[in-house]
């Protein structure tokens, strides 16, 4: 009986010794949850403070909030009370054709891959008439650079200004096709005034005409009309870059990215039923 009741204690011992190691287990796991929970509360908190910052600098990377009046406008592009404010049409489509309005900002990565998979594509909606396409550009890149090199500073709104050189030129597509061919290796390389030319030679224009494009470039002509671009884009529905909408319907990125894909959906006046 004597051993029966040793062996009793022994087990209740062992398993008030398991409870206890439990027990310390828990706690050191509710401890390291609580530090983990403060560590991310603390980068939350940091992150938030260094965005309200730059949201707060007054410094010409700021992101613009309102519209600059009398701004000059590059040929035939939209006026501010269009229903598609500072937008630039491409084509040859009647009136009543469906519009194809395609926000985009010249340093997005994914711009440039939509334009590498389906640009050709979608300048041919254009072109045969299908589609009202209206490029809208966007600015909001401006901010990756902040701080960095100060010659490709603000490279979105520099960019669609001298697109608007361009446009006046009557390279619309030619020079929106090669600013996305010399896409920035990285996001927020940017370009500089000597690339804007260069890119304007491989779009055609030379001579006389290259140079009043570079005197457009450096005296910032359509500056203005990129920031009011940029305001429309930041009070728009749109959540990013590219940003498709046909009609007011929002065409997903791979659909606008594949040329079939797209035709059957402006086919369809929307996405297919399934």
């Amino acid at each position: 009986m004597s051993e029966s009741g040793s062996k009793r204690r022994d087990r209740a011992a062992a398993a008030r010794n398991a409870a206890q190691a439990e027990e310390r287990k828990r706690e050191r796991l509710v401890r390291i949850i609580g530090a983990v929970t403060v560590l991310v509360v603390v980068v939350g908190i940091i992150v938030v403070a260094v965005i309200a910052r730059g949201s707060s600098d007054s410094s010409q990377t700021a992101t613009p909030t309102e519209i600059i009046e009398g701004a000059a406008l590059p040929a035939e592009v939209l006026a501010a009370d269009s229903d598609q404010p500072f937008g630039v049409p491409y084509g040859t489509a009647a009136a009543d054709a469906p519009v194809l309005e395609i926000w985009e900002d010249f340093q997005c990565p994914a711009c440039a891959a939509v334009e590498q998979a389906n640009g050709s594509g979608i300048a041919k909606l254009a072109e045969e008439g299908t589609v009202q396409l209206v490029w809208r550009p966007a600015t909001f890149l401006d901010r990756v650079n902040e701080g960095g090199d100060p010659a490709v500073a603000n490279s979105s709104s520099r960019a669609a200004a001298a697109w608007g050189c361009a446009i006046d030129l009557g390279k619309t597509r030619e020079y929106h096709d090669a600013l996305y061919a010399n896409h920035p290796a990285n996001e927020g390389d940017g370009y500089t005034d000597e690339q804007f030319a260069a890119i304007a030679g491989e779009s055609g224009i030379s001579g006389a005409d290259l140079e009043t494009f570079q005197a457009c470039v450096a005296d910032g002509t359509y500056l203005d009309w990129a920031t009011n671009s940029g305001v429309s884009f930041t009070n728009s529905e749109a959540g990013g870059t590219p940003y498709a909408v046909l009609d007011g319907v929002v065409i997903e990125n791979p659909t606008l990215a594949d040329e079939a894909a797209l035709r059957e959906f402006i086919a369809n006046g929307g996405p297919a039923a399934e």
